[in-house]
């Protein structure tokens, strides 16, 4: 009888686990006529990948200039481990992102990892897309805190 009722609450435990993580990870259903696309200037998601040149070479430029700036000799030296963690992930009725993270090297030898939003339409005067970046233990004004979670997508920070 134990055994029995043992078996049945394993089985049950497992189906609400799936039933949870299914939940969890599909996204909510959008009206079409709601969607970014349809707007009076619409957002399509054409966006640069995580490791396209470009979008590199945007962040180093603004963390150069701002470490040259205001922090000293730091500069960025290259990327690795580049990876998407997220498209769109509230929606496709917000502002379409790329979420991005990897790692950073800089000319002290040391390396950290960055974590990186590429956005459709938030650069000069909305015509173009731009990127949103924090290097993780370089967050001096705690701007992401805790450790550039904030920079992440969802609620799986």
């Amino acid at each position: 009888m134990r055994r029995a009722l043992l078996k049945i609450t394993l089985v049950a435990a497992t189906c609400l686990a799936a039933t949870i993580s299914v939940e969890a990870t599909s996204r909510r259903y959008v009206d079409p006529a709601d969607r970014a696309e349809a707007r009076i200037i619409p957002m399509y998601g054409n966006l640069p990948a995580c490791e396209d040149p470009a979008v590199l070479s945007e962040i180093t430029s603004w963390f150069n200039s701002r470490e040259a700036k205001f922090w000293g000799p730091l500069q960025a030296v290259a990327y690795d481990r580049i990876r998407p963690i997220g498209f769109r992930p509230w929606g496709d009725d917000f502002i379409p992102r790329r979420f991005c993270t990897g790692r950073i090297a800089l000319n002290d030898g040391s390396l950290h990892r960055i974590d990186y939003s590429v956005r459709e339409n938030l650069g000069l005067f909305g015509y173009t897309w731009n990127v949103n970046w924090c290097v993780n233990g370089l967050d001096r004004g705690l701007s992401y805190a805790p450790n550039c979670q904030m920079a992440r997508p969802g609620p799986e920070r």
